[in-house]
């Protein structure tokens, strides 16, 4: 964060400065903190309320700040500047609101039902061959992580990449107001959510906020095979560029995918043809770096340059990340999972090459509401369609188990993670491909590595 007095910084996010008769002094040299054991000396701590905490209760662990952002004014320390406000969130987010307006430097906004971390990671890499780049650490992507995001931008960067996320109606409304995006991506629209939000026309919906805050002169960047491109195309302001495999003014043609990952001749028009490959397998990992792509060229790099950072990216963890375990071929895809992004999972390994069996190690899909029992059963019978033997772990995902079998698939259950994780070295060979996926309350990584220990 670009240094600031305290004062100017009380005034952006409305605020009453206290303890702090000579606060035109005291200067915020650090950025900002949410969190008491990550506090760098002359930062701005702000001390948010949760469902389960109260970061007001921990102000006496803040001592590397500079001062405090609260809402209870008698909770501040005896003599310590401290800034009031309504609502510290809120205060957070008027704050990073305030600091991105001051940088004037373009935001490219990514947000989808899956592949949005992968996207954010390929368009970081591109751009990085011609720009100083920040972007969204990990998935900070909620109302609390990108706000710490823009505040983490430095004078010296010339581009911010933020991933949006939400779950309920009207967050991207609220990331948008704080980011207001130059370049919109929206990766696929999809069901995860959906017991939030209802239905899937809801959830395009709320992902088209992106589409709708951008301006004339910005650019939204969509998959030729979303269904809801010609809607998207009516709500923006903006131009729209369309990507695809072997379709779109942006496209992957004459595309190779194995276990080494995905190789192709990269097609724009007006800039031509170039081939490229990208480290990770999947038609849908080739489509987020179409994406990627895309934002390379609104921002004016080559052909040559964008072929680069494609190839050069490295993903995020738990991303269809490979390695070897005596001669087992382990598929890491255990960051997250929704019924789209499973159903890819399942048609990648189903396309690797490989003599060995392909097995694929499902957990349990949230929020999915009265959506989850259908959408239990279309992962079981691609399964089987495959010929992928499964294992399935926890109670709530038995479905994906009983529906392959239904159709003449392969599949076991095991209620609990330590039985999954019992049951698999004894039954895998070298020579297999196991490939691991289910949301974050199914702790697939704890399974796998239990069973697969990296080395």
């Amino acid at each position: 964060m670009i240094t600031y007095p305290l004062h100017i910084l009380a005034q952006a996010m409305n605020g009453q400065l206290l303890h702090a008769q000579e606060s035109g002094g005291l200067l915020v040299t650090a950025g900002v903190s949410t969190d008491t054991r990550a506090i760098e000396e002359g930062s701005l701590f702000f001390a948010l309320r949760g469902e389960n905490f109260d970061a007001h209760d921990l102000l006496d662990q803040a001592g590397a700040a500079v001062a405090l952002v609260i809402d209870v004014p008698e909770k501040a320390l005896a003599g310590r500047p401290a800034i009031v406000v309504e609502d510290v969130l809120s205060a957070l987010q008027r704050l990073a609101r305030w600091y991105l307006a001051g940088l004037d430097i373009p935001v490219i906004a990514i947000t989808g039902s899956n592949g949005k971390t992968s996207t954010k990671d390929f368009t970081r890499s591109v751009l990085a061959q011609k720009f100083r780049v920040n972007a969204t650490l990990g998935n900070l992507n909620n109302h609390i992580g990108l706000p710490l995001t823009v505040l983490a931008t430095e004078k010296d960067h010339e581009v911010v990449v933020l991933e949006m996320g939400m779950n309920h109606s009207g967050e991207l409304a609220t990331l948008c107001k704080i980011a207001p995006p130059d370049i919109s991506i929206i990766t696929n629209v999809g069901s995860a959510h959906i017991e939030n939000l209802g239905n899937i026309e809801s959830i395009a919906e709320e992902k088209g906020t992106v589409a709708r805050e951008l301006q004339a002169e910005g650019t939204l960047l969509i998959p030729a095979d979303c269904q809801f491109v010609e809607h998207y195309r009516r709500c923006t302001k903006g131009r729209i560029v369309i990507v695809g495999n072997d379709r779109g003014s942006i496209r992957a043609e004459n595309l190779i995918t194995d276990a080494e990952g995905s190789r192709f001749d990269l097609v724009i028009d007006d800039l031509g043809r170039i081939a490229t490959s990208i480290s990770v397998t999947g038609k849908h990992m080739v489509s987020n770096s179409l994406l990627a792509a895309g934002a390379g060229v609104t921002m004016g790099l080559t052909l040559e340059e964008i072929a680069c950072g494609l190839s050069q990216t490295q993903l995020t963890s738990g991303r269809l990340h490979q390695y070897d375990h005596a001669g087992i071929t382990i598929i890491d895809d255990t960051y997250n999972a929704n019924p789209e992004s499973v159903l890819a999972a399942l048609e990648t390994l189903a396309a690797l090459p490989g003599e060995g069996r392909k097995l694929a190690v499902l957990g349990i899909m949230a929020e999915l509401g009265d959506y989850a029992e259908s959408s239990y059963q279309r992962v079981g019978r691609l399964a089987a369609e495959k010929n992928l033997a499964l294992v399935v772990v926890g109670e709530a995902a038995e479905t994906i188990a009983t529906s392959t079998r239904e159709v003449g698939g392969s599949a076991e259950f095991f209620p609990n993670a330590d039985a999954a994780a019992s049951f698999l070295p004894q039954h895998c060979a070298p020579g297999d491909l196991v490939l691991f996926k289910g949301s974050r309350a199914a702790a697939m990584e704890r399974v796998m590595q239990t069973a697969f220990p990296p080395n």
